[in-house]
C-alpha cells in the first residue's frame, strides 16, 4: 500500500522540528561542551584550575545581573542599563565608605548597602516610568545607560575610588574552601532566583505577564507591580554585582561595567529566554554566562583581539533570536 505523499510530508516537517526542538532545548551546551575542547586542544591549561576560578569569578560578576535580566526579559521587557548602573552604584557605595573613613572593618557592609540601595533605587525608577507613563523599556533603559554612566563621572570627578582595605578586598578575591567568593555569591543568587522562578506564585505571575500581559490583567493580575519588581530586582542585583566588581578590582571605576549590558543580554538570550516573553529560565541563563565567559577567555588565549570578541558575541546574539524565532515559527506551522 503506497503512502499518501500528504503523510509523509507530515512524518518529514514532524522529524524535521522534533529536530529542531532538540538544539533548542540542548545546543547550548553541546555547544558550550564544543568550545571547551576546542580551546582545550589549543591551550592544555584552559582546563587549569587557576584558569577555571579565573572564568567562573569573571562570570560571576554579570550572571548575577543575568539571573535579574532574565525576570525583565520574561515579561517581554529589556534592560539596557545594567552596566552603567553597575558603575554608579560600585563607586556610590565606595565614595560613601571613604567618606565615613573607609580603613574601618564594616566599611564593606556600608558600601554593599549603599550600592544595592542606589542600583535597587534607579531600578525601582526604570520600572515605574515604564508602568506609570507607558515609556517602552527600550527608551528608558537606553537613556538610563547615559544617565548612570554620566552620574558615575559626576560622584568623584571621573577618578577611581580606590585604598580599600583588606575586609572590602575580601568580597571580590577572597575564597571558601577554594571557591572564589563572587562565584558563592553567584550561586546563592541563582538559586534563589531560580526557585522563586520555578515554585512560587510569583514565579507565575512574571511568565503570565511575558506570556499574555491581557490575559493576566484579566485574570486579576497587576501587571504593572510585576513589571515594576522585576526592574527593582535587576537594579539590586546590578548594585550588588558592582559592589563585588569594586572589591575584586581593589577599586570603583568609572568605565566599570562597560559592555556588560551585551554579555547580560546575550546571556540570557543565548540561554533560552525568548526576548518576546513567557518563555525560559534561570537555568538557561547560567549555561548562557557560561558560555560567554568560556567564548571571550578562550578567544584571550589564542590572542584574539578584543574588538573581535564584541563582534562574536553580537553575532552569536543574532542567531540566538533568529533560531528562536525559526522554531516558534515551526511550532505554530
Amino acid at each position: 500500500m503506497i503512502k499518501p505523499a500528504s503523510s509523509e510530508s507530515a512524518v518529514e516537517h514532524r522529524k524535521k522540528f522534533e529536530m529542531v526542538g532538540f538544539f533548542e532545548k540542548y545546543g547550548v551546551v553541546l555547544f558550550l561542551v564544543a568550545l571547551i575542547a576546542i580551546f582545550t586542544l589549543y591551550n592544555p591549561m584552559f582546563l587549569s584550575v587557576r584558569n577555571i576560578k579565573n572564568i567562573l569569578t569573571e562570570v560571576s560578576i554579570y550572571g548575577i545581573i543575568g539571573v535579574g535580566m532574565t525576570y525583565v526579559i520574561l515579561t517581554g521587557g529589556i534592560d539596557l542599563a545594567v552596566g552603567s548602573l553597575l558603575a554608579f552604584a560600585a563607586i556610590s557605595g565606595a565614595f560613601l565608605m571613604q567618606a565615613l573613613g573607609g580603613d574601618f572593618f564594616m566599611g564593606w557592609l556600608v558600601a554593599m548597602l549603599a550600592a544595592c540601595a542606589v542600583g535597587t533605587m534607579a531600578g525601582y525608577l526604570h520600572g515605574k516610568v515604564v508602568t506609570r507613563f507607558g515609556v517602552p523599556a527600550f527608551i528608558v533603559t537606553l537613556g538610563g545607560l547615559t544617565v548612570w554612566r554620566g552620574a558615575t563621572l559626576i560622584v568623584n570627578d571621573g577618578a577611581p575610588v580606590s585604598g580599600f582595605n583588606e575586609a572590602f578586598r575580601w568580597w571580590g578575591r577572597g575564597d571558601v574552601l577554594g571557591v572564589p567568593v563572587p562565584v558563592l555569591v553567584f550561586m546563592i543568587v541563582a538559586l534563589v532566583g531560580y526557585i522563586a522562578l520555578r515554585y512560587t506564585r510569583y514565579g507565575r505571575q512574571v511568565y503570565a505577564v511575558g506570556g499574555n500581559p491581557e490575559a493576566a490583567r484579566l485574570s486579576g493580575l497587576s501587571v504593572q507591580a510585576v513589571v515594576l519588581s522585576v526592574y527593582v530586582i535587576t537594579g539590586f542585583l546590578a548594585g550588588l554585582a558592582g559592589f563585588l566588581l569594586s572589591a575584586r578590582l581593589g577599586s570603583a571605576e568609572a568605565v566599570a561595567g562597560s559592555g556588560y549590558e551585551l554579555r547580560v543580554i546575550a546571556s540570557v538570550v543565548i540561554g533560552g529566554t525568548s526576548l518576546f516573553g513567557g518563555l525560559g529560565g534561570v537555568g538557561g541563563t547560567i549555561i548562557g554566562a557560561l558560555l560567554i565567559g568560556v567564548l571571550i577567555n578562550g578567544l584571550v588565549i589564542m590572542n584574539v583581539s578584543a574588538y573581535y570578541q564584541q563582534v562574536v558575541i553580537g553575532i552569536i546574539i543574532v542567531l540566538a533570536v533568529g533560531f528562536d524565532t525559526y522554531a516558534k515559527s515551526r511550532g505554530k506551522s
